[in-house]
């Protein structure tokens, strides 16, 4: 087994925001629908899983390579010379699972489709708009053919012969402790309590295939970079008709040339002027959405003055009102004159502008 924190590449003592950053930056590198190394990726999640449930990283921090991720430590123990003179050399956890049947019990039902996360980039102005965004996922869906089912059409789903339809089966253990009865899942029907009587030809009875789906998904105007939307339904389908995982969107968004962000604030710098800058007037500034304003600009303006614009910037995630735009002005100076300009300026430097 690998060191879970040489994987995510922290420390034995980061906290659980360390844990979540590197995973993040980890997951996003060597994720397969980006090119990454799906072996790797999957390295990744385990590692996260572990690391990130206090629980399970305090068992694995005692136990450290013999921890198997279900909660017991794979230790071994010698009993020695006992129970008339026999020698017992065997895993105690995997007596307890035979025993009691630790980390293998399903109830009837409860299974669902894997939980699924992507990524999404979107523009700056795209933000200031929201609106529908369409996403392609490879993902297990419900196989048509059988409509999730797992029979054959024509053929009909039966209850397990094995279980009876409980979905779980008792097994008699002998042990060095004695007889030992354990409740496990039943490894007929997995758990589900009932068999297709004939396996769907196109999933083999498995209710889903593998395919590529396009996803719509509206993306609220306001977002930012790292916050997460829950799409419900859309991960992957569940084995034979169960409910389907939910699909998770992390946006990412694209820096802006013309336009800073910080918060719901917009910042943009526009040039003016020296005569405008002396005057004063008005400069036409265009926004993000596209539209033009006239902004009125005082006279005696100096470089590095900043101008508000109420209720242009992003609209705020709440729904409720929108930030500021702060524009910068830069005087401009011309690097080449005229012969009239110089005269011009000449004259005022006589009078002391």
């Amino acid at each position: 087994m690998k060191d879970y924190y040489e994987v995510l590449g922290i420390s034995k003592d980061a906290s659980q925001d360390d844990i979540k950053q590197a995973y993040r930056k980890l997951a996003h590198k060597y994720h397969p629908d980006k090119g990454g190394d799906e072996k790797k990726f999957k390295e990744i999640n385990e590692a996260y899983q572990i690391l990130s449930n206090k629980d399970k990283r305090s068992q694995y921090d005692q136990f450290g390579q013999t921890f198997d991720g279900s909660g017991q430590g794979g230790f071994d123990f010698n009993f020695g010379q006992g129970f008339g003179g026999q020698e017992f050399d065997f895993d105690l956890g995997d007596m307890m699972d035979q025993i009691f049947g630790f980390g293998q019990r399903q109830r009837k039902g409860e299974a669902k489709g894997r939980d699924l996360e992507v990524e999404l980039e979107m523009d700056l102005r795209e933000v200031l708009l929201g609106g529908e965004k369409e996403i392609n996922i490879d993902k297990l869906v419900a196989c048509q053919r059988c409509k999730g089912t797992g029979a054959e059409p024509g053929s009909r789903v039966k209850e397990c012969f094995s279980c009876r339809g409980t979905g779980q089966v008792q097994e008699i253990r002998r042990t060095p402790l004695g007889s030992f009865t354990r409740v496990g899942v039943c490894p007929e029907c997995k758990g589900e309590g009932n068999v297709p009587e004939r396996f769907c030809n196109v999933c083999r009875g498995e209710g889903r295939i593998k395919e590529n789906e396009t996803v719509r998904i509206f993306i609220p105007a306001g977002v930012d970079t790292n916050q997460v939307i829950k799409v419900e339904g859309k991960g992957e389908a569940g084995r034979r008709g169960k409910r389907a995982g939910d699909l998770y969107v992390r946006i990412f968004v694209r820096p802006d040339t013309n336009f800073k962000r910080k918060g719901d604030d917009l910042y943009a710098k526009s040039e003016i002027s020296f005569a405008a800058a002396a005057l004063g007037g008005e400069i036409e500034v265009r926004m993000l959405d596209g539209a033009s304003i006239l902004l009125k600009v005082p006279s005696g303006t100096e470089s590095g003055k900043v101008l508000r614009i109420s209720g242009r910037g992003i609209p705020r995630f709440s729904g409720y009102g929108r930030g500021n735009v702060y524009v910068e002005l830069k005087v401009r100076v011309p690097k080449k004159l005229t012969k009239k300009q110089k005269e011009l300026l000449e004259e005022l430097g006589q009078e002391g502008i």
